[in-house]
């Protein structure tokens, strides 16, 4: 019999398609004068719904009081008719949870809610702090005590603390100048809705416009079924207030190098969105065509890995003249199927979502292209079907560089001794998953294909981090002079 927690670890690594998976999503509305809008957070937490699939939760504004619902599940399965009408406000925030941090329980689930003698406070935070244990311990040593196993509370711990120094603007400033690592969030206390994103800008956040308020979320694709029209990003360092139905914006760091997540692009983000101005599409289907001009392979079709590598895979097409077709069906719904986690069923894991079309692949040279290769199981499989299939020859092409280092502002990786390409040459990697040629791009094709220069974070190719590290599976261990101690005296 499996315990809860071996219960949650094996089906997530049943259910895995081998790649990152981003923390959450968050998204905050403000409505003045709205009844009830946490039908549009419901909406736009659908949208958000390829961000996290563990939890998802929605807090609600009405005149500074906070009502919250949250639970594990689907945005659809966690919520009903009856339990939006129960979150009446015209702010409201909501969330979406993949955990990077803490066991998979509705403990952890966002958003938090925490009450200080000024009043109650909301927060959706996506992302990972990267000196949360050395906050932890330091609070922990004044007499905190945390109720959740979440870098996130200590977020909104330290906020509760400052906001009897000052406003809460003022609060959140000297909270974020304390925690480091990739995060952006959403908050509501009072009559305001917030936005906060890492003055590295590793995690997104974006500001849209609607006829009657304002919308905040972690990425673009939200708007259209908002109403909404895209404003502009959140700057890296930015704290962003909307109060009154104005936007109000306060620097609390202009100093760091801007360093979006390159995978955003690759691999997390929804095609149709924009970060920081540039189209994930877009990206997509440049880094499939740089792919294809540094290739001579010949071949009778184009086949994509569903959905991150499909644009990658009609750029490549475009490129290099060979047609692009379907060759794998995805099951989009095998992710909530419930099976005991058996030996057999980890063999069938990969069948289980994608079916090969066999019409299109047999007898047929097929050059198939991915977004990445983490671990490298599920790409084995794939090739083996395609080739259980009839296909002649597979020639896999993956739309970013090899993946040699974990990363630790908010994606969760495996320790860097279960990453492929940080213990396998390129050709011992294209042996174990059996292709007959393995080609990646490159870190430059990368830059290129999203085109903001040494703005982003490519730490996970490179091992360059944009963020101090602290004793993060011993790999870097750095002292900082970072500390909280005397702010509990």
């Amino acid at each position: 019999m499996y315990s809860k927690n071996e219960w949650t670890a094996e089906f997530k690594e049943l259910m895995s398609d081998d790649k990152f998976h981003d923390e959450c999503g968050v998204i905050g509305i403000s409505s003045p004068g709205a009844q009830n809008i946490a039908k549009d957070v419901y909406f736009g937490l659908h949208s958000l719904q390829h961000r996290g699939q563990e939890s998802a939760g929605i807090a609600s504004n009405m005149y500074g009081n906070i009502n919250y619902y949250k639970d594990m599940g689907l945005v659809q399965e966690v919520f009903d008719d009856n339990i939006i009408k129960t979150l009446p406000g015209d702010i409201c925030i909501g969330h979406v949870r993949y955990s990077t941090a803490g066991e998979s329980h509705v403990t952890n689930a966002q958003p938090l809610v925490v009450y200080s003698k000024m009043g109650s406070l909301a927060l959706a935070h996506n992302g990972n702090l990267t000196n949360a244990k050395k906050l932890r311990d330091q609070m922990q040593d004044y007499g905190y005590i945390f109720q959740t196993a979440i870098d996130s509370e200590i977020i909104a711990a330290l906020i509760a603390r400052f906001l009897k120094d000052g406003s809460v603007e003022q609060a959140i400033s000297k909270a974020a100048a304390m925690i480091e690592g990739g995060f952006s969030l959403v908050i509501t206390t009072g009559d305001k809705l917030i936005g906060v994103r890492d003055p590295h800008g590793i995690r997104p956040l974006c500001i849209g416009k609607t006829n009657s308020g304002y919308v905040i979320s972690s990425e673009s694709c939200v708007f259209p079924l908002q109403g909404a029209k895209f404003l502009r990003d959140v700057k890296p360092g930015e704290i962003v207030i909307i109060e009154n139905n104005e936007l109000k914006s306060i620097m609390y760091n202009e100093n760091a190098s801007h360093k979006v997540c390159s995978f955003e692009y690759v691999y997390f983000a929804r095609t149709d969105s924009h970060i920081d101005e540039k189209s994930v599409y877009m990206t997509r289907r440049e880094a499939g065509k740089i792919l294809a001009r540094a290739d001579d392979t010949e071949a009778d079709l184009v086949i994509a890995v569903p959905d991150s590598g499909t644009v990658a895979a009609i750029g490549y097409a475009e490129e290099s003249g060979i047609p692009f077709g379907e060759g794998l069906i995805k099951n989009r719904y095998v992710g909530r199927t419930f099976i005991q986690p058996t030996q057999e069923m980890r063999e069938l894991s990969v069948r289980m979502k994608l079916n090969v079309l066999e019409e299109n692949v047999k007898d047929k040279r097929i050059i198939m292209i991915d977004d990445s290769i983490v671990r490298g199981t599920t790409s084995g499989k794939i090739v083996k079907m395609l080739k259980d299939a009839g296909a002649s020859e597979v020639h896999v092409r993956i739309s970013s560089p090899p993946v040699t280092h974990s990363c630790y502002m908010g994606i969760d990786t495996p320790n860097r001794k279960n990453l492929m390409a940080a213990n396998k040459s390129i050709e011992e990697m294209r042996v174990h998953i059996g292709a007959d040629s393995l080609k990646f791009l490159s870190v430059e094709g990368l830059e290129d294909c999203i085109g903001l220069g040494d703005s982003i974070c490519k730490a996970c190719f490179t091992g360059d981090y944009p963020v101090e590290l602290y004793d993060i599976e011993h790999e870097v261990s750095r002292n900082s002079e970072k500390t909280i101690i005397g702010e509990y005296d």
